[in-house]
């Protein structure tokens, strides 16, 4: 049956405790990374990759991305890239943690994404900091910075030009593991504010408009 997302099954528990809630949506799809040279992903409208997927593996299926990609499509990755896989992707740079509030989370917009997420709840989790990032992406050329730490580093970008789709790559863990916290904090929003923004960029990829 086709539906709007597959999510690559990094097939460890952290993966897996993060995915609980993502797994009871309708338009979700779970595929094991190691099968995803046998996917149809033409079905696809959002291919979803974390951070605990096997990245030299991905590196082997870069034209899979690639060309998914340059469907119209949209990537939603959230980790730390290690290798080069993502179009227009740069390596994970760690943040030198001087004082607490160097892991403040900034939006540089108010994105739908995270529109009505407060940056404090981002930065905060039972009071500790350094859960939401601990580092940087450098944001390809054209890019959209939409979060940074506090000293500008972005941590969440939109890139449109490496690829004929659109790429969302996030520093921290995936932000669709928000539908299954329940933390009664801004923060719930997120995922289902992804969700909704990812079928929209779609719609928009598929008509040729301009993307802005």
């Amino acid at each position: 049956m086709k539906t709007d997302f597959l999510v690559l099954d990094a097939g460890t528990i952290f993966a897996r405790t993060r995915s609980q809630g993502v797994a009871d949506q309708p338009d979700f799809n779970f595929l094991d990374i190691y099968s995803l040279g046998e996917a149809d992903l033409s079905l696809y409208k959002c291919l979803v990759v974390t951070g605990f997927s096997d990245q030299d593996f991905l590196y082997d299926k870069r034209h899979m991305i690639r060309n998914f990609l340059d469907d119209r499509k949209v990537v939603v990755f959230c980790g730390n890239l290690v290798t080069g896989w993502l179009p227009g992707g740069k390596p994970f740079v760690a943040k030198d943690i001087k004082r607490f509030s160097d892991y403040r989370i900034r939006k540089v917009i108010d994105h739908p994404i995270f529109q009505g997420v407060e940056e404090e709840d981002m930065t905060l989790k039972k009071g500790v900091a350094g859960f939401f990032a601990r580092g940087h992406h450098p944001v390809p050329e054209g890019g959209e910075a939409l979060l940074t730490l506090n000293e500008g580093e972005p941590i969440t970008y939109i890139d449109r030009n490496s690829t004929n789709g659109t790429i969302l790559a996030h520093v921290g863990f995936d932000l669709f593991g928000y539908m299954q916290t329940d933390e009664k904090k801004s923060t719930d929003r997120i995922s289902m504010q992804l969700r909704n923004w990812v079928l929209e960029e779609y719609e928009i990829l598929q008509k040729g408009l301009v993307k802005s």
